[in-house]
């Protein structure tokens, strides 16, 4: 089973906007640890969250810079870029561009379907870049 292509696979449908075929490389009792306030750690709640994170950034894009396999699990240093152009989590679109870090590790199952999900999402620059908080904190 090659988990390395099933993670970027994961990234091309996310990148094409087809949230309905990521779900399908989610296991039906998918766990997601990097729990979003209001979603569900579910399989039906990461679904949620990117069809809202898509409809914020239609040109959502997620580039995997490193991919590291042990075991079960995949690891990827990525980025995610794209432009704010719908409401994101009660942010109005701003119009401007994020290019943030995240590091995801995905425990594939032998069957090729992603079983949980561990991450760490650089959501401050995100916002310093959208506007809502100062770059620079006061002195």
């Amino acid at each position: 089973m090659d988990r390395e292509g099933s993670l970027r696979r994961l990234y091309e449908l996310v990148n094409a906007g087809d949230v309905d075929g990521f779900g399908e490389m989610l296991a039906d009792d998918f766990i997601e640890h990097e729990e979003t306030p209001g979603l569900a750690p579910t399989k039906d709640g990461v679904m949620q969250f990117f069809r809202m994170y898509i409809a914020a950034f239609p040109d959502l894009r997620f580039t995997a810079e490193d991919v590291l396999v042990s075991g079960d699990k995949v690891v990827a240093r990525a980025r995610a870029t794209g432009t704010h152009q719908g409401e994101f989590m009660g942010i109005p679109p701003t119009g401007k561009s994020v290019d943030v870090q995240l590091i995801d590790i995905i425990r594939f199952s032998d069957d090729g379907l992603a079983r949980e999900h561990w991450g760490v999402f650089d959501a401050m620059t995100m916002m310093q870049q959208l506007g809502v908080i100062p770059e620079n904190a006061p002195e």
